[in-house]
């Protein structure tokens, strides 16, 4: 036998040995990255699910309050779901008021994580429309 320059003992005229010694290491960093890829998607994907429902929610709510305060006019009843909108931590982007019936729309988030919600509120029936008597 005899000694190779790297420690390793091999046989003369035989290959030298190769250790598998740190190979473990880099598969657990491997599969550690791949982990905190997977953790960040997850993550990302529910700040947009919040973002979503954030805006389902204000919209609703300042679609509410402008058709209920349709008899201020189109700024009055606008102004109060704005109100409502900021309130819930949204911004509102569209406003407008037909008859009795609000149609607007809301923001929530920022960036890639932003989601824009439209909704309507109002009596039944087609915009403009009376409502029951």
């Amino acid at each position: 036998m005899r000694r190779l320059g790297s420690g390793l003992l091999t046989r003369v005229g035989a290959r030298p040995v190769r250790s598998d010694r740190g190979s473990a290491t880099v598969w657990s960093v491997g599969a550690i990255a791949v982990l905190c890829v997977a953790f960040g998607v997850v993550l990302a994907m529910g700040q947009a699910a919040v973002a979503r429902h954030r805006a389902a929610a204000g919209a609703d709510m300042a679609a509410l309050a402008a058709a209920d305060h349709w008899a201020e006019g189109a700024s009055g009843a606008c102004a109060r779901a704005d109100r409502v909108a900021a309130a819930q931590g949204t911004r509102l982007v569209r406003c407008a008021i037909v008859g009795e019936t609000s149609d607007l729309t809301v923001m929530s988030g920022r960036g890639l994580f932003s989601a824009e919600v439209r909704s309507r509120a109002g009596p039944p029936g087609p915009p403009g429309s009376p409502g029951p008597t």
